[in-house]
């Protein structure tokens, strides 16, 4: 088996990407959600509410229509990526969150009804921002 880099079967073939479930990475997938609120920044989405005090499976199934999750669900190649649904769940599962971080985004305790989807891409950066410098020192320790 001969082995190419992707550029150089583009000059060659027509090369597909249709299985970005397998090359998306949590950040990329953070990066994306962030850059599609950034889209759209004056946009009011609904908050979720009190998503700390609910119970484990009702929290997991919560949604709301036009909420930050959705706007995540309704991009083509996020879906395509495997996120499922709109939820509260597969959001926390695709995104890779813990519950703290997604309260953080999405928590009617912090914004009230709605939020400006600027202000979530604003808190998606940050976990990113965070991740990424985690990365760095974890490079710099071990090598």
């Amino acid at each position: 088996m001969k082995h190419h880099a992707l550029e150089q079967l583009q000059v060659i073939a027509e090369v597909g990407q249709d299985y970005p479930e397998h090359a998306m990475s949590r950040n990329k997938r953070l990066e994306r959600w962030a850059e599609l609120l950034e889209q759209n920044p004056t946009r009011r989405l609904a908050t979720l509410h009190q998503t700390e005090y609910q119970p484990i499976r009702e929290r997991a199934a919560m949604r709301a229509d036009s909420s930050p999750i959705s706007v995540a669900f309704e991009d083509t190649l996020l879906r395509a990526a495997g996120l499922k649904n709109d939820s509260y769940g597969e959001a926390r599962r695709f995104f890779e969150l813990t519950d703290n971080q997604l309260h953080k985004v999405i928590c009617y305790c912090h914004f009230g009804a709605t939020v400006s989807a600027a202000t979530a891409a604003h808190y998606l950066r940050k976990l990113i921002a965070r991740q990424n410098m985690f990365a760095r020192l974890r490079s710099m320790l071990v090598g």
